[in-house]
């Protein structure tokens, strides 16, 4: 296989970038995006810049690299990452992590290995994302690969192939980790969970048996934490219309999803990139029968994440409110959870709907990860 196999899968190649460069610097979004991220830049000396531009790693240090460290700037009072004196980029890898922001989870990471002095990964991008076409040059061009969102079940089975078909080659024979998501979707309400369907697809591109099929993509869970978790409001309000009846999405609620995850504040965030699955559990998991192979496998990536979730101020908060408690008191001032309960309050005092199951919702989504990480 090679990367003509995956043409319309694959990111972009060194000699696709300059044409790509062009199309986004002629784009009616090009100038509004470089005033957000630098405000203080002149539009024409940027885009004269930007347009010199010639391969995938000098827009990755030379836009995205910036463009993550701006939003840390203007919307984190920290970031903190661990874990990755572990890699190497001799041992790629298929990073899989917990998800709750739809860009800025992958975002990081690359942020984390760039800065360790790493080779950055190539990372999912959701059909569902692509439809704008600066969506699609600048994604592609920063090493992101496409997954085919919706079908009938024939359509599903392939376009999971073909995403686990690529994934295999680009850790077996381009040399590049990947990063994807445990499940398909952000996880809305603080519950993180891995999806056994995520774990079969990416069994189905090679007739090896189990170990060595899992050995081959070198499973490295990933954990990201934030403070304040991104779209905090529009993940309650979804959870609430959906108790009621099935929740459609807005034409352009994916965009507005990505731009508020980017100019919220988000506080902390903590990122940590845990040991990878090894021969020995692998082997443990193959003692189960076939479906049983997953499940154990999803609780020990689970497990890793959970151990290596960071809880904030926020978290312990929410479950004390939630339960009624102050088991979690230590952990913050009466102060801070006044802050907080404000800050709940004024988010989502506009919403319709009970207010107090509102608050529940709200409160449960920073609340699960204290559950998960007691192992409740």
């Amino acid at each position: 296989m090679d990367n003509l196999s995956f043409e319309d899968t694959r990111p972009y190649v060194d000699q696709e970038i300059p044409a790509a460069m062009a199309r986004i610097a002629s784009s009616p979004y090009f100038q509004t995006m470089v005033k957000y991220l630098f405000p203080d830049a002149d539009i024409e000396a940027y885009k004269k810049a930007f347009l010199k531009i010639s391969t995938v790693n000098e827009f990755q240090e030379k836009v995205m690299n910036q463009f993550v460290g701006s939003i840390l700037k203007y919307t984190s009072s920290g970031f903190h990452f661990s874990g990755l004196e572990g890699l190497s980029d001799e041992n790629k890898c298929m990073f899989i992590s917990n998800h709750r922001d739809i860009t800025l989870d992958a975002a990081l990471l690359q942020k984390a290995l760039y800065d360790s002095g790493l080779d950055t990964s190539e990372i999912t991008f959701g059909s569902n994302l692509m439809k704008e076409p600066i969506a699609v040059d600048l994604g592609k061009s920063n090493k992101m690969f496409k997954i085919v969102r919706g079908g009938n079940i024939y359509d599903f089975y392939n376009n999971s192939m073909k995403v686990s078909s690529y994934m295999r080659y680009a850790i077996t024979q381009k040399g590049q980790s990947t990063w994807i998501a445990q499940r398909n979707g952000r996880t809305k309400d603080g519950d993180d969970k891995t999806e056994i369907a995520v774990l079969k697809m990416f069994s189905i591109s090679s007739d090896k048996k189990f170990v060595e099929n899992m050995m081959e993509l070198n499973i490295t869970p990933m954990i990201i934490s934030y403070e304040y978790e991104p779209c905090d409001f529009l993940k309650t309000l979804e959870l609430y219309v959906s108790r009621y009846q099935k929740y459609v999405k807005s034409a352009n609620e994916d965009l507005s999803s990505i731009i508020k995850g980017v100019t919220q504040w988000k506080g902390e965030i903590n990122l940590v990139v845990s040991k990878s699955i090894t021969r020995e559990e692998l082997e443990e998991c193959d003692r189960c029968e076939k479906n049983g192979k997953f499940q154990m496998l999803a609780h020990i990536i689970d497990d890793r994440i959970y151990s290596n979730y960071k809880l904030y101020k926020t978290n312990y908060i929410a479950y004390d409110i939630l339960h009624n408690t102050r088991i979690f008191g230590n952990y913050y001032t009466a102060q801070e959870q006044e802050a907080f309960v404000e800050y709940m309050r004024n988010g989502l005092k506009d919403f319709q709907g009970d207010q107090d199951e509102l608050q529940s919702i709200f409160l449960g989504i920073y609340a699960n990860s204290v559950k998960n990480v007691l192992k409740e």
